[in-house]
């Protein structure tokens, strides 16, 4: 009878590697089995991770992954809110707190703005006389614009085919007679009680920030990572390290809250505005015009202050939600990017598995110019951008969605007398109505898709304004379900499933 060798065979070299000495101690065998028992269950966790691993890429291949992009400012993360709102609601609540930081970040931002507009025009005064350049100014006229104005940027066109070109100076307008306005020693006083709060907004930025810029977006611009709700909540909650500079700004805007409603109702910083030489950002006004409600002792965001606080995304921040549809239950990855021209480089690793696009163009913006890049027009850099998106080969076959959002102030720019053919050229002697100006955009951003439709993708276009008031989102919510249906059907049938 032959006899077949063991595994354990004495010519096996894994057998020779792994038999204990043949003098081992009692105290190296307990070592020995020791680290025997640490390698299985490090090997057991492995084999545990990569079975999670291979389960949850068979399960990611049915969830949908949709990319928010456009331009800085455009309103993608208010989108991101909206959809947070309607799919996830308890997500929101449990950040509300951390937006308490950026409501009072967008305040004293806010006023220092206006404090520093008001001393530029008070600073034009050639000291001929003792009033001051306000003080000369008639309530009705447009103040004065500086020599160094003049120079504006050069007219050029777009890439595709919209002339653009900056607004021409204003023409100075002569004071009159009349009584000039009364109240400049009352701003200046104004200015002096609110320093220490208008103090506060670096250490509010750098806070929120942790101190990091971005180059190639901008000057001045605040940008936050991704979690940093968590974070503002875990630092508020710590007793620890808890920062003081929040409270501390809650009082001195509780303490200031009537110099900040004298300020805002003052009737130079009106006439400024009405001039156009003060431009406030688009939530200044909605925070502005409730700051007894913002200053109050115990201030807690509402759902609304946090549709229109306004911090700036730095990178991309992925947002996960389920989403009930027709009965099935679907993961969906949103992903809410940067959109200043410094960050547009972090979008290209997520076009590989993207299934859809809403792309999020500001059409109010035509009378406003890059931050980055003030001979830009923003229609036009929108355009340009959407053109980029439209001819990428790695998203040729994506869902695509189109809203040109912020209809609502679109409207009051255009009620106010704002002539779209003075910034957009080509818009010529159009009617100076929503109606035709939005038709003119669409058509344009239409033709960008037409030029760049090799595959007949079907482009779903929407009127937008995501920052609606909490009671009035049934309309936006309405947009979000019938995008929701749209992308799901292009999924399922990109899956081949319909």
């Amino acid at each position: 009878m032959i006899r077949t060798s063991s595994i354990r065979s004495q010519d096996d070299p894994l057998s020779l590697a792994i038999r204990p000495p043949p003098e081992e101690s009692d105290s190296d065998r307990h070592i020995r089995l020791q680290h025997e028992a640490e390698a299985r269950r490090i090997s057991e966790q492995i084999d545990e991770e990569l079975r999670f691993e291979r389960e949850r890429l068979k399960k990611s291949k049915s969830d949908v992954k949709l990319l928010l992009l456009g331009q800085a400012e455009s309103g993608k993360s208010t989108l991101q809110k909206q959809f947070q709102l309607m799919y996830s609601p308890a997500s929101l609540e449990s950040e509300r707190m951390s937006w308490r930081t950026v409501v009072y970040f967008n305040v004293v931002r806010s006023i220092k703005k206006i404090l520093t507009t008001l001393e530029a025009w008070d600073d034009i005064d050639d000291g001929s006389d003792s009033q001051s350049t306000l003080e000369r100014q008639e309530l009705g006229d447009y103040l004065p614009t500086r020599a160094s104005s003049s120079a504006t940027p050069s007219i050029h066109s777009s890439q595709i085919g919209v002339a653009l070109s900056p607004p021409s100076p204003t023409s100075p307008t002569s004071p009159t007679a009349s009584s000039p306005i009364r109240g400049s020693t009352a701003i200046s006083d104004l200015r002096r009680r609110l320093l220490p709060l208008t103090n506060t907004e670096p250490q509010l930025a750098d806070g929120l920030s942790g101190g990091v810029s971005v180059s190639g977006s901008g000057k001045g611009e605040v940008y936050v990572r991704s979690g940093w709700q968590a974070r503002t909540i875990q630092k508020a909650l710590s007793v620890i390290d808890a920062d003081p500079l929040v409270d501390d700004v809650a009082r001195m805007l509780e303490q200031s809250r009537d110099d900040i409603r004298i300020l805002w109702e003052n009737q130079v910083v009106r006439a400024l505005m009405t001039s156009r030489k003060l431009k406030l950002d688009e939530w200044s006004e909605f925070f502005l015009n409730d700051i007894s409600r913002i200053s109050a002792r115990n201030y807690v965001p509402s759902t609304d202050d946090i549709l229109h606080a306004r911090i700036q995304t730095m990178g991309v921040a992925e947002h996960i939600f389920d989403v009930d549809i027709h009965g099935k239950t679907v993961t969906w990855h949103l992903f809410d990017v940067g959109g200043a021209r410094g960050q547009r480089h972090s979008w290209v690793p997520y076009f590989d598995d993207a299934n859809a696009i809403i792309f999020v163009s500001p059409i109010s913006a035509f009378d406003q110019y890059l931050e980055e890049d003030p001979r830009t027009n923003r229609i036009d850099d929108s355009l340009q951008l959407f053109t980029q998106i439209c001819s990428n080969q790695l998203l040729k076959k994506v869902h695509l969605v189109l809203f040109l959002n912020k209809t609502d102030i679109l409207k009051k720019k255009l009620e106010r007398g704002l002539s779209v053919s003075k910034y957009i050229l080509s818009y010529g002697d159009r009617p100076n109505e929503y109606e035709s100006v939005v038709q003119y955009f669409r058509a344009h951003f239409l033709q960008v898709h037409r030029r760049n439709n090799e595959n007949r993708r079907v482009l779903y276009t929407h009127l937008t304004n995501v920052v609606a008031r909490a009671q009035d989102t049934k309309a936006t919510q309405s947009i979000i379900g019938n995008v929701r249906d749209s992308i799901f059907r292009g999924y399922l049938q990109s899956a081949a499933l319909v």
